[in-house]
């Protein structure tokens, strides 16, 4: 996927690249949280477990204002990938509580012709029960994050220094814990940043600015325009299995920036300022080091494949944890930001995943491609609230053993 930038918050610029590996969520001896009568759980559900009851679409804050045709359009396309499945497999086993392809299917195919909004409401609020979801820790947080779109060369050139790097040759794919590949045959952790940006040799796609590089690297994905015209997309490929260590974190703690600078804009006028070799130790610190690979531009208006292998949708697409949710699940969402207008709720669907997008009530919304998208998407940080939209025969086998008047249709239960 992409990473956020936020514009003063540190914790947005320590994001780590896209689709890295899910990290299993262990609950506690006994479970924590409220969650649906004890014989209404799947086995082998994880914490968080939603709410003891299901909600009902006048819980939803803003439901009935919420604009649905990008989410109706990035759902269409989570269908595709849900035919793709054995029906009978859980489309996450992280989240089995969220049922089987088959168990979407009617509601694939209600969506899937012309609808208008008012229609399309009538559609999920017939088929679709909310169920929020419970954070045991109190600590939701929704950001938001886009397509970097960079100046580019083909060679280097005064500005345009640092190389954006296809995988070598000599990179083992292991899961999330890649290998180098010696000359001798055998094999050893991929080395950190350092290593690979003083001795290894890999192919270039592009020449960018170090601090452009910099921020492709912890978005995951971006777009390179070079001066005859032509784009391409640098999309994520690989990472070299390192820890993600804020440099932003570094320059206020070393007192080369201000906490005030602790943006993507202030990170970049340090970095025009300072020493190529000053700037080079600064990007070191991060032994993280994200590889990519040079794509065709396709259709402007989408954005670069997410987790769910699906083009992302500006205000469609959300990130999620992938430990804890089941990815082409609809979610709508409740939080503020400056870049949505304030106080916002909206139907997102679940396409992405990212390395600090950790916890149950924790999403990272697209924002789109572009310069005016970063600036907005650079704006939001906020608690909020979140609830899952599971199909009604799912819902129904959560809540087997718990109260059943919410799971009645929308036209019946208000």
């Amino acid at each position: 996927m992409l990473r956020h930038i936020a514009p003063i918050l540190l914790a947005a610029i320590a994001l780590a690249a896209c689709q890295t590996a899910p990290h299993p969520v262990t609950p506690p001896a006994g479970g924590t949280g409220p969650g649906p009568a004890t014989g209404g759980q799947i086995p082998g559900i994880v914490t968080p477990l939603p709410a003891s009851t299901p909600a009902s679409y006048l819980d939803l804050p803003g439901w009935s204002a919420a604009t649905l045709a990008p989410p109706l359009e990035a759902f269409r396309r989570t269908c595709d990938r849900f035919t793709r499945r054995a029906w009978d497999a859980p489309l996450s086993q992280s989240a089995p509580w969220a049922g089987t392809a088959q168990d979407w299917a009617p509601a694939c195919a209600s969506l899937s012709g012309p609808l208008d909004e008012t229609a399309a409401r009538r559609v999920f609020e017939s088929l679709f029960v909310p169920v929020e979801i419970v954070d045991p820790q109190a600590k939701p947080r929704f950001t938001g994050y886009f397509e970097p779109m960079y100046e580019a060369r083909r060679t280097p050139e005064p500005g345009f220094t640092e190389p954006v790097l296809a995988l070598p040759s000599d990179f083992v794919a292991n899961g999330g814990s890649p290998l180098q590949r010696l000359p001798n045959g055998t094999t050893r952790p991929y080395p950190p940043r350092a290593d690979i940006t003083s001795s290894i040799t890999a192919p270039v796609i592009g020449w960018a600015h170090p601090s452009d590089v910099f921020f492709l690297q912890v978005q995951g994905s971006g777009r390179l325009i070079f001066p005859d015209g032509h784009t391409m997309r640098a999309a994520y490929a690989a990472h070299n299995g390192q820890p993600f260590k804020s440099v932003a974190n570094w320059l206020i703690e070393t007192g080369r920036i201000t906490r005030s600078e602790g943006s993507m804009q202030g990170i970049r006028a340090w970095m025009d300022r300072a020493s190529a070799d000053d700037v080079r130790r600064a990007m070191n610190i991060n032994p993280r080091f994200v590889f990519f690979q040079a794509l065709p531009e396709g259709d402007p208006g989408l954005g670069p494949n997410g987790a769910h292998n699906v083009p992302l949708t500006p205000f469609g697409s959300m990130a999620v944890d992938p430990s804890i949710h089941a990815l082409g699940v609809p979610m709508f969402v409740q939080t503020t930001a400056p870049g949505l207008g304030g106080e916002w709720s909206g139907l997102l669907i679940a396409q992405d995943t990212g390395g600090a997008i950790k916890g149950p009530v924790r999403g990272d919304i697209y924002f789109g491609t572009g310069f005016e998208a970063g600036q907005r998407a650079g704006t939001m940080n906020a608690p909020g609230r979140l609830w899952v939209l599971l199909p009604r025969k799912v819902a129904e086998r959560l809540y087997s053993n718990g109260p059943s008047a919410a799971l009645e249709p929308a036209s019946r239960a208000g």
